[in-house]
């Protein structure tokens, strides 16, 4: 399946055609991430129906329908952009009246990733390079303070990584490589092509 036809079963559009500008230097444009990765991820990457996650730079929201699509899971979708947003509010209401499934556990917020304040159950973020290293680093750190307060397993699913988070990831006492998702035909040309699953415990293991 191509691009739009995985669109058109979820009835939702979130093609890369969006025109606005970006709107601070520490966020990058909007690029969803391709279907063909996010089928091969879910080969071996399994989110269960209780599970709660968050999507940091969540465009038109992609992610939080293919995964509610998939698993029925708690999704929220975290996007600065204000047309972006309005972009996922709009695939909200013309997805829910293609599905059978409730709809209430799917939510989108029009506020700085930095500024989200992570929920207590909270426990897989996905991350498709959406942000500087600074902001990602402020993430990061918003997420181990709430692990301080609720400990549960976490764990960071990140797409595309750049150099500047795999260091910042590995040199962290309390993250650990779980995983690492190379996609077929891709990963030979493009080594950023490939998903990386770190885990987050108060222990460090």
């Amino acid at each position: 399946m191509i691009e739009r036809d995985y669109d058109k079963l979820l009835s939702i559009r979130t093609e890369e055609d969006y025109k606005g500008f970006v709107q601070s230097v520490h966020y990058n444009r909007y690029e969803p991430t391709p279907y063909e990765g996010l089928t091969y991820l879910f080969q071996f990457y399994e989110l269960k129906s209780s599970d709660k996650v968050v999507d940091f730079g969540s465009g038109k929201g992609r992610l939080a329908f293919f995964i509610h699509y998939l698993f029925g899971v708690t999704v929220v979708g975290i996007e600065m952009n204000e047309g972006l947003y309005e972009d996922a509010i709009e695939n909200l209401v013309s997805y829910s009246k293609s599905t059978s499934k409730p709809i209430d556990n799917i939510d989108f917020k029009n506020c700085l990733a930095e500024k989200y304040e992570i929920r207590a159950l909270e426990n897989r973020f996905y991350f498709f390079n959406p942000f500087s290293i600074q902001i990602f680093i402020k993430v990061v750190n918003n997420i181990v303070k709430s692990l301080e307060k609720f400990d549960r397993d976490i764990e960071l699913v990140l797409y595309y990584v750049s150099e500047d988070y795999i260091y910042y990831l590995e040199n962290h006492s309390l993250i650990k490589l779980k995983q690492e998702i190379p996609i077929p035909n891709l990963f030979e040309k493009n080594q950023h092509e490939r998903f990386l699953i770190y885990r987050i415990s108060l222990d460090g293991e």
